[in-house]
């Protein structure tokens, strides 16, 4: 095999690829993108609304992110199942998606009314943050949080028929879904955030009001287009009819499952400490780091799609028990996503100067977070190996590998990273960013180059 054969697929593999990234990259970056213009409203209201909404969505990220977790159990039998051709199989995995969804909505409200207040105040301990400040901060986010709670279990549901029916390849629907919800999202925006037209000017209740109504209409669009379909979605004939799960399956997906949400979730924790580190230098430091985030998320778009990409290539090679074929799609893909993504670092380096201009803040938050976009944007190509290598190895249900790779790394290296770093030096923030993203995206690329040469990833789960 030559280099160029080696790294380079042919033109119908990159159709192919081309054909499921599209509708992915389109729904995510519109949702970015949104994400975006929402951040710019809210940051129009001041800083201390704009970092309220930020610690809230810290808590947030963590409740999706258990429920990513959750669902990925699922997702690589649902993969496994449709490269099968097990139509009980994927139907099965739909009603434990469900079960699931249920069970996380009601225990992530019950978490953040008992404890979200103590982890706000995590946030408004900085040296540079006044007592005056901090008390508004947080009154934004009690606000903004007592509204969002009723949004949590539409996005529960919608990512069930989401995830099961990305698993089949179908990437279309859910990106309909999701622009008709941003849609709905920043029209409504504009008008409670600001009380446009005659509606009622609600600041960040208007942010949080507008986000649910937009999940609820999601959801119905997703439910109602599923079915619609249902000759195409066989597995939805009867899906409901009952909700039982072969307990043998619910044990597979529990034992590939758990360490899954396990990592999400403990890993979103612990990005969310990491956050709060950074929050010693000052509220300055909360807002900046949320106008980086948000705008890092606009450009990573598709180092995101390339994750899905993989996930759902690879998963259904391996169902397949096309090993090989899941290996070489694999260093394809991972050579095209660096590739790609070293392009929209640069772009991102050359853009992070004039993004935070279009923030109504101060000249310390704004240059604060043009320094961490730079820094993001060099990171962004290792960034985009570590995010491949993740979802290459959770598609062989090697899951407690992925728990290490991912959460434990975070808690070990990271975290520790950046304690030390808040508590016990003097450095800025841009250097204490700097630092964390060296151990978080350089030496863990290195890793996981190391742990895809392996091949130890490479499993069939569904006929085990």
């Amino acid at each position: 095999m030559t280099l160029i054969k080696k790294y380079i697929g042919s033109k119908a593999f990159y159709l192919s690829v081309i054909t499921l990234l599209v509708p992915m990259v389109v729904q995510q970056g519109i949702t970015q993108f949104v994400n975006l213009l929402d951040n710019v409203m809210v940051g129009r209201l001041g800083t201390a609304p704009m970092s309220g909404v930020a610690i809230v969505n810290q808590i947030i990220f963590i409740f999706n992110l258990t429920l990513f977790g959750g669902m990925s159990g699922a997702s690589i039998f649902g993969a496994q199942y449709y490269g099968k051709g097990d139509v009980d199989g994927l139907r099965y995995t739909l009603r434990f998606r469900t079960l699931f969804a249920v069970a996380a909505t009601v225990l992530g409200i019950a978490a953040l009314l008992g404890f979200g207040e103590s982890f706000f105040l995590l946030y408004l301990n900085g040296e540079n943050t006044s007592p005056q400040e901090a008390a508004a901060t947080l009154d934004y986010a009690r606000s903004y949080m007592n509204i969002m709670l009723w949004g949590l279990l539409p996005f529960a549901v919608s990512n069930c028929f989401a995830s099961i029916l990305k698993d089949t390849g179908e990437t279309f629907i859910p990106m309909v879904a999701s622009v008709i919800s941003i849609g709905v999202n920043l029209a409504l925006n504009y008008l409670l955030i600001f009380g446009s037209f005659g509606f009622p000017r609600m600041g960040v209740a208007g942010a949080a009001l507008a986000t649910v109504i937009a999940r609820y209409i999601e959801t119905a669009y997703l439910i109602f287009q599923s079915y619609r379909h249902k000759k195409r979605f066989v597995f939805l004939q009867g899906a409901f009819r009952s909700l039982r799960v072969p307990l043998s399956l619910v044990r597979r997906i529990s034992i590939t499952g758990t360490p899954l949400m396990l990592n999400e979730m403990l890993w979103s924790v612990g990005i969310s400490l990491i956050t709060a580190c950074y929050a010693t230098r000052g509220l300055a430091a909360v807002a900046a780091s949320n106008i980086s985030s948000t705008a890092h998320q606009l450009f990573s778009l598709l180092l995101m799609a390339m994750g899905n990409a993989v996930a759902i290539l690879v998963g259904q090679q391996l169902g397949a028990n096309d090993m090989d074929g899941a290996k070489d799609t694999v260093r394809k893909l991972l050579f095209f996503g660096t590739a790609i993504n070293l392009v929209m670092g640069l772009l991102l380096i050359a853009s992070a100067p004039f993004i935070p201009l279009i923030y109504n803040t101060e000249p310390l938050v704004q240059d604060l977070a043009a320094k961490l976009l730079m820094i993001s944007g060099g990171f962004l190509p290792l960034g985009a190996i570590v995010n491949c290598s993740y979802f290459t190895i959770r598609s062989g249900g090697r899951t407690f590998i992925t728990f290490l790779f991912d959460c434990a790394y975070t808690w070990v290296v990271c975290l520790p990273i950046a304690f030390v770093l808040s508590r016990f030096t003097a450095l800025p923030l841009p250097w204490m960013f700097f630092l964390v993203q060296c151990a978080d995206s350089g030496l863990k690329a290195v890793i996981a180059l190391i742990m895809l040469r392996s091949g130890i990833w490479a499993k069939n789960v569904v006929n085990t």
